[in-house]
C-alpha cells in the first residue's frame, strides 16, 4: 500500500460522520431591562441569544450540523445581527416609525389617529377558529364573565404582531468544527416588541457527534 493511498483513507475516515445528534431545549430568557413586578410596557428590546447558544452547543458535544432556532411567541422575532445597545435604539425607532402603535396603546410612543381592527378587542374573538382557540387555551369565553376578564388581559399590541412578521421568526446557524459559523460582529438575538417580560425560545441541535 503506498503512502498516499495511506493519506487518502485517512482522510476518508475524518469524513466519516460519528454518531447523529437530534435534541432540543426551550431557553428562558430574562430580559435586562425589566424589574421585579414590573408589567409589560410594549417596550422594544433586544436581547442576545448566542451565550446560552453556544452553553447548549458545548454541552451536547455535537461536531458538525446546524441550530435551529425558534421565537415561541407571536410578538418577538429573531434575527442575527450586531448586538450594540445604540442600534437597538435605531431599531426600535426604526419600526416604530413603519408600524407605530395604535392611539389606544400603553405605549409611551402610541400615535394618535393609529388604530388597528386586531386591538378592537370589543369585537373579539369575531370567529369561531378564534374563539375554539381561547378555549383550547383554558379560557371559558362561553361565560360572559369569563370572556370579559379575556378581553381584559389582551394587550393593545397589533404592531407588535406586524413587526414580528417582518424580521421573522426563526433561524438557522450551521456548526462547523463544534463553532458557530456566524461573523464576527454577528449575534442570534431575540427582538422582543411587547415588553419586558420574560419570554422562551426554542432551540433544536441537529448534526453529528
Amino acid at each position: 500500500e503506498t503512502s498516499s493511498s495511506k493519506s487518502v483513507a485517512a482522510a476518508a475516515d475524518d469524513a466519516t460522520p460519528g454518531k447523529p445528534i437530534c435534541t432540543y431545549e426551550i431557553v428562558t430568557i430574562q430580559p435586562s431591562g425589566m424589574n421585579d413586578g414590573e408589567p409589560p410596557r410594549q417596550a422594544v428590546s433586544v436581547e442576545d441569544l448566542t451565550p446560552h447558544l453556544q452553553s447548549f452547543l458545548s454541552s451536547s458535544a455535537m461536531k458538525n450540523g446546524a441550530i435551529h432556532v425558534i421565537s415561541r411567541h407571536t410578538t418577538t422575532a429573531i434575527t442575527i445581527n450586531e448586538r450594540e445597545a445604540l442600534l437597538a435604539q435605531d431599531v426600535e425607532d426604526f419600526f416604530l416609525k413603519i408600524c407605530p402603535p395604535d392611539e389606544r396603546s400603553s405605549s409611551k410612543k402610541r400615535v394618535g389617529g393609529v388604530r388597528y381592527l386586531h386591538n378592537d378587542i370589543d369585537q373579539r374573538p369575531d370567529s369561531e377558529e378564534e374563539a375554539q382557540r381561547c378555549r383550547d387555551n383554558g379560557w371559558d369565553i362561553d361565560d360572559a364573565e369569563e370572556l370579559q376578564k379575556w378581553r381584559e388581559q389582551e394587550p393593545i399590541n397589533a404592531h407588535s404582531h406586524l413587526i414580528s412578521m417582518m424580521l421573522g421568526s426563526s433561524e438557522c446557524i450551521p456548526v462547523v468544527d463544534g463553532e458557530m459559523v456566524i461573523g464576527q460582529w454577528q449575534s442570534v438575538l431575540l427582538v422582543d416588541l411587547d415588553g419586558p417580560r420574560t419570554r422562551t425560545v426554542g432551540v433544536q441541535l441537529m448534526g453529528y457527534l
